[in-house]
Parts: C-alpha cells; structure tokens; sequence
C-alpha cells in the first residue's frame, strides 16, 4: 500500500494543472490552467445546484429521509459509469506503461497506484453532489452535529465498490479480448446507449412536469429507492449509519471497501502485465493472409490512419461519432414518427404551421452533426509521437488535409441520410431538399475546417491519458460551446427569417455565407500549417 501511494503522489504531482501553474513561466499556459479551473468550478457549482433543487423537491414533499440512499445511489451510479468509460485509458495500454512496470514495483502494486489515480481525478465530483446533499438535507432534516463529518467521511467510501466493480468487469472484458483487433467494441456499444439515455432523460423530465406527476413520482422514487438500498448494500449501510446513527453500518463499509480492494488488486495483478502486453501489441490473428498492399494517396492515407486511430479508442469513437449517431436515429425516428408529430412534440402541439421551420432542418441536423469535430481533438492525439511525424517526409498541410478529410467521410453521409429522412417526412420540394443537402455539406465544411484550426491553435502534446484532449482540452471547449449556441440561434433566425422570405432563397444565402466561412477556416488551417 506504501508503494502505491508513492506512485499515487507521483501521478498526481506529474499531471497536477496547480503544480504546472506554479512553476510554469508561460503566461499563455498559466492563463489556459486558470480558464481551466474557473470552466471546473463552474461545472462544479452548477452540479451542486441541481442536488440542492433536488433535495429541496425532496423536503418540500415530506420524503427528505431518502436523501441519503439517493446520495450514495447517484454517486455510486456516476463513479460505475466514469470508471467504466476510463478503465481502457487508466488501467490498462495507458501510455507510461513501460515506465512504471522497469520500477521495482509488483504488477498489482501498479495497478493499485493507478486505480487510486483514477480515484482522486474524479473525486470532486462526488464529492460536489455528496455535500450539496448533505446541504439540503441538513436544512430539512436538521441532523445532529455527528451527521455533518460522519456523511463527509463515509462519502470517500461510497464510490469505491462501484468503482471497483466496474474496474474488475473492465479487467475481465481486457482479459476475455486480450489479442483480438477490436477490443473495444462492448465498452463504446454501452457507453453510446448511455449517453443516448442522457438524452433521452431531458423529454422524460419534460412529460413529468407537464402532466403534474412530479408529486407522484417523487413518491414512487422513495419507495425504488428504499428497494435499491436493500439490493444494494453500500446504499443501505451509509443511510442507516447517518439517519440512525449505526456506527457498525459506517465500519461495514469502511471495511468492505478496504477488504474488495484488496481481493480485486490481487486478482488483477495475477494477469496485469499479460493483459498489458498484449494489448499493446495487437496480437496478430492465425488466419492472417498476406495480400496486395493498397495504394493510396498521402491524404487518403493521413486519413486511414485517424480512422485505426477511431476504432482503436472507445472513447475517441464516442466522442466523435456519437453525433452522427444521434442524427441518424432521428432520420429514422422522423420517419417512423413523421415530422409533425415531433414538432408537436417539442412545441407541445403548439398551433402553428409546421411548414415554416423547414428551412432550418439543415441548421437541426447540423446540431448534431457538428458537436464535435475529430479535428478538434485529432492534433493534440498526435502526443508525444509527435516527433515521428515531424521526420516524415510529409507536409503539414496534407497532415492536416487527411484529417479534415475524415472528418468529412464521418459527417457526410450521416448529415445526407438524416437530412432527406426529414426532408421526405416533412414534404419538402425537391429542389429545397438539394439546397438543404448543400447547406448541409458547406456547414460539415465549416466545422470540420474550424474544429481543425482550434485543433492546432490549442494543441496540447503533453497529456497522459487520451480523456484530457478528447473531452476535456481547450481546443474542443472552443470549438463546442460557440458552435453549439450559435447553431441554436440561426435555427431560430432562419424559421424567423423563414416566414417573410422565401425558402430556397434562404437556402442559397446561407449556403454563400456558410461556403465563405468554411474557406477563410480552410484558409487559417493552411497558414498554421506552414508555422511549423
């Protein structure tokens, strides 16, 4: 255990954003990690605020003594998943692999150290909802002074089970697909069908308070929880040891905790450095035959290359597929549905003509489509293997052209299948529906030439584990955040506009104006490139 805090302080003082701020000279980097932390505690606060909204619903409705099972069941459901999504990157074919496993140190000594990494990087998060329950429960409640550090106490146990359990199915899926090419496969299936739930869980938010069964529901969630809490006794064990004070409960898990680590981490350390190697090595299958080598293009082949890159990550395939995904499942929904039926739907049968926000089914479809472009991220995912590409007899410009062109492969084809799935259900002219198609393109132009400038305006070489640029770095925070809300405004200027202009006049303007921007970003890309 002594070793594995020692490489648990190692990690965190190497990748610590406080420790870089301190010593770093670089004022564009010290303002970066500044921007950093106030963008985190933002996120923070505005987590906390939700618990709070939430155990104030739960104290106005009488029911606020299932707050504790509620805590330890949100947290423990957030730190499965998180661990879940992370297990590839943390535990297991992370990049320092070689270095930790030359140190004296036995594999599952390694594999702890690294788990409780995992651990402290997403500790605030727990903690942010643990103490803002514990806020709204001490306000309804009115607990006893105890309750106060015994719930803080006990909330840096409560996600430790969860996590390990997920770590250990994590550990079983490397250790079942150690050897095979796609390895990831059942960890992005899961984690797109969770974040497509994530969606999903806004509309069913919508029709509780719309067809008052909030008071109801609120109800019917004490009694699932009060079953969740016999089922799962971590739950059961923190709210009988705050609420009734049973120190034994507290112990219990306390102990549980310490003695699960224990048993995973041996277990674990039996096969860590197999696993490990294997998966790096992308063991050869048996029945390989030896063909004729493909010719291509050096784009062409940049961009072969990003997508054995996609399909080599489970997070960077979530991350950057997860909106065409999304946009061709609500094609097919369009169609199945129909395109009215929808928009009453969201509009809540609103009487209106449905005919007028046609002219924004390309900027809707583009909601999606443009979350978020792999050249946002792609740069920076060059690493520290930068290097290597630096020596090859490659232009930056072709670089950078293979990686905007898979972009364009990925977003293409779903925009076109999802826009004429909309534009048949809605009725749209034939002619419209071929402007709407080009809209479409120029706007997948757009934001594959303007998340490839982001990309390498803010490209960060330096990180340790795949997570940090894929979906926390600045290039893809810039990219999104303006991209999405400027979106959500031109949706509404067209339907605006929509109504006093004609459509496919419409169409034409914003196809001039999306085609100009997309050149001046193609532009940028091109001058970046020649700075080296």
């Amino acid at each position: 255990m002594n070793n594995s805090i020692l490489l648990l302080k190692t990690l965190l003082l190497s990748t610590s954003q406080r420790n870089i701020f301190r010593y770093c000279k670089d004022k564009k980097k010290r303002r970066k990690i500044i921007g950093g932390f106030i963008g985190a505690g933002l996120l923070y606060l505005m987590l906390m605020a939700f618990c709070v909204l939430m155990c104030i619903g739960y104290g106005m409705t009488g029911i606020i003594e299932a707050v504790p099972v509620m805590c330890a069941l949100t947290i423990s459901a957030l730190a499965f998943m998180f661990t879940l999504f992370k297990t590839n990157g943390y535990l297991f074919n992370f990049r320092e692999y070689d270095m930790l496993m030359s140190l004296p140190f036995e594999p599952r000594t390694v594999a702890a150290g690294k788990f409780m990494y995992m651990y402290v990087k997403s500790l605030p998060w727990y903690l942010s909802i643990s103490l803002a329950m514990l806020i709204g429960y001490g306000a309804y409640a009115h607990p006893g002074v105890l309750v106060y550090p015994e719930w803080v106490i006990l909330s840096l146990f409560i996600p430790v089970i969860p996590m390990l359990i997920s770590a250990f199915l994590g550990f079983l899926t490397a250790r079942i697909s150690a050897g095979f090419r796609k390895t990831n496969i059942i960890q992005t299936v899961i984690t797109m069908a969770f974040v497509i739930f994530c969606f999903s869980l806004r509309f069913i938010i919508e029709d509780l308070f719309r067809n008052d069964k909030v008071q109801s529901t609120l109800e019917k969630s004490m009694e699932l929880s009060g079953s969740a809490a016999d089922m799962y006794l971590p739950a059961g064990w923190f709210s009988d040891a705050v609420i009734r004070q049973n120190a034994a409960a507290g112990l219990l898990l306390i102990g549980v905790s310490c003695v699960l680590f224990a048993v995973v981490f041996a277990v674990v350390g039996s096969s860590y450095m197999k696993i490990n190697s294997a998966l790096r090595s992308h063991a050869a299958s048996g029945k390989y035959r030896m063909s004729a080598q493909k010719k291509r293009s050096v784009v062409s082949a940049v961009a072969f290359k990003e997508y054995k890159r996609m399909t080599g990550s489970s997070a960077y395939m979530v991350n950057g597929m997860m909106g065409e995904i999304l946009a061709v499942l609500l094609g097919i929904l369009t169609l199945l549905i129909g395109f009215e039926r929808i928009v009453g739907a969201v509009t809540q049968n609103a009487p209106f003509d449905y005919a007028i926000l046609q002219p924004a089914i390309p900027f809707i479809i583009y909601f999606f489509i443009g979350m978020v472009a792999t050249t946002a991220c792609s740069p920076s995912l060059e690493g520290r293997n930068y290097w290597i590409i630096q020596s090859l007899p490659i232009e930056k410009k072709d670089l950078y052209k293979g990686k905007m062109l898979f972009n364009m492969y990925l977003a293409v084809p779903a925009m076109a299948f999802a826009t004429l799935c909309m534009c048949i259900s809605a009725g749209v002219p034939l002619l419209d529906s071929i402007l709407y198609l080009i809209l479409g393109f120029s706007l997948c132009a757009f934001s594959t030439a303007w998340g490839c400038v982001c990309g390498i305006k803010h490209m960060r070489l330096d990180w340790e584990n795949e997570i940090e640029v894929i979906k926390q770095s600045p290039a893809v925070a810039i990219y999104m955040l303006p991209n999405m809300f400027v979106v959500m405004g031109l949706t509404v200027l067209v339907v605006f506009l929509g109504i006093r202009t004609d459509h496919r006049l419409l169409a034409a303007a914003f196809i001039l104006i999306t085609t100009v921007l997309a050149v001046l970003s193609y532009v940028r890309v091109m001058k970046l490139s020649r700075r080296g």
